[in-house]
């Protein structure tokens, strides 16, 4: 039996499931996602509780077991709680701004980056003196989410000797000597 995959999901108040024809619909006060689920796999809702069930022990089912008891679980956290993702700009002249949801990016090419984000996701940037620009990103679709936030990332990656580059808050860069520390 999957480990992730027996484990119930506890529905939070103002949360509502339902389901119809394999496709698994979630809706809360922040939003309403959906997701289609493999027909190998049964969701049934009962007081309270969402439970993910497969029918026989084989390898691709209970892959498919823990990977839709989780994409519901996000989905329900999602709905009713939210994600936030925070990314910080580190270099010299670094900058991001936004006017509405365009989010405009310096990061030292010869033109601003201008990136509209979908309109799931709402948008700030902090910039404060001696400190790193930041953009908060908050959103109730976690997929959506990290795929704007690899998309940032993906304009100026951090690179490893300076370690400048688009980073999420609190994530370590491996970093390299460079070429004077190998002379000898």
């Amino acid at each position: 039996m999957s480990r992730i995959g027996k484990l119930p999901i506890a529905l939070p108040a103002g949360v509502t499931v339902s389901i119809n024809e394999n496709v698994v619909t979630v809706k809360g006060p922040k939003g309403e996602l959906s997701q289609y689920v493999d027909p190998t796999i049964s969701v049934a809702v009962e007081d309270g509780h969402v439970l993910v069930t497969r029918a026989s022990d084989e390898k691709q089912e209970r892959a498919f077991h823990g990977l839709y008891r989780a994409l519901i679980h996000n989905m329900v956290v999602g709905v009713s709680e939210g994600y936030k993702k925070e990314l910080e700009l580190v270099g010299v002249g670094y900058r991001a701004s936004n006017k509405g949801n365009v989010l405009e990016l310096a990061l030292g090419y010869t033109h601003p980056i201008y990136f509209e984000l979908p309109k799931e996701i709402k948008v700030e940037t902090k910039s404060e003196r001696n400190k790193n620009p930041l953009i908060i990103l908050e959103s109730y679709d976690k997929q959506l989410l990290g795929q704007v936030c690899a998309k940032i990332r993906s304009f100026r990656k951090p690179e490893p000797y300076k370690g400048k580059g688009v980073k999420f808050v609190g994530e370590v860069i491996r970093r390299k000597s460079g070429k004077s520390a190998g002379a000898k």
